[in-house]
């Protein structure tokens, strides 16, 4: 069975740019987001009713991304993935009214049978900044197809700690990603060392 490693973080913050990073560095399976490719997404931009579609989608693509990574022979890496999604993204926009508390529960009750089916993740990186440099980089990164906003980041960094809170440690490596490293350069050999450390794999 193929190891996942889920690379998670606030808005911004870069996990995609580490994700292709580490996979110039390393023979490894991705998944990313696609927020442009997701059917929902804009729907959901312009209208909050289609925020439980919008949300059933990315559980199920997540669900499809580590489907994939676990029949692969090669270590798998995820730009977020199912727990970031239901536990910061579901959590946040039930905060914010955009779903109701029915529509909460079920898909609380879709992410428990996902993972009933499927293991978690072997490995977590949590790429932590300061709160400045995490708003300085969400609005550089100019998606043209945004849902979170800086209002927001502050709520994702609270719900980011107290999901990771419950978390076993020895499955999480933190990374200081406040370094202006636009490639993390300086990071990626001590990662994958760490990586293939956690995973027995050296």
């Amino acid at each position: 069975m193929g190891k996942l490693i889920t690379i998670v973080g606030n808005s911004g913050v870069g996990k995609t740019t580490l994700v292709r990073a580490l996979s110039a560095a390393g023979d490894f399976q991705t998944g990313l987001e696609g927020h442009l490719e997701r059917p929902f997404q804009a729907l959901f931009k312009n209208d909050k009713r289609y925020a439980l579609a919008n949300q059933i989608d990315y559980l199920l693509l997540r669900a499809e991304q580590e489907q994939a990574i676990r029949i692969s022979p090669r270590i798998g890496l995820l730009d977020g993935g199912l727990e970031m999604d239901f536990f910061i993204f579901c959590r946040l926009f039930r905060q914010k009214g955009w779903l109701t508390a029915k529509e909460f529960n079920l898909l609380e009750r879709l992410v428990t049978s996902l993972r009933n089916f499927l293991p978690p993740p072997d490995v977590i990186i949590f790429m932590q900044a300061t709160p400045d440099v995490i708003t300085n980089r969400f609005l550089k990164r100019g998606r043209a197809l945004e849902i979170a906003t800086t209002d927001d980041l502050m709520a994702i960094e609270i719900l980011l700690k107290e999901w990771l809170g419950s978390v076993d440690e020895s499955r999480l490596i933190r990374l200081n990603a406040t370094i202006d490293d636009p490639g993390y350069s300086h990071a990626i050999p001590e990662i994958l060392l760490n990586i293939h450390h956690r995973l027995g794999t050296t």
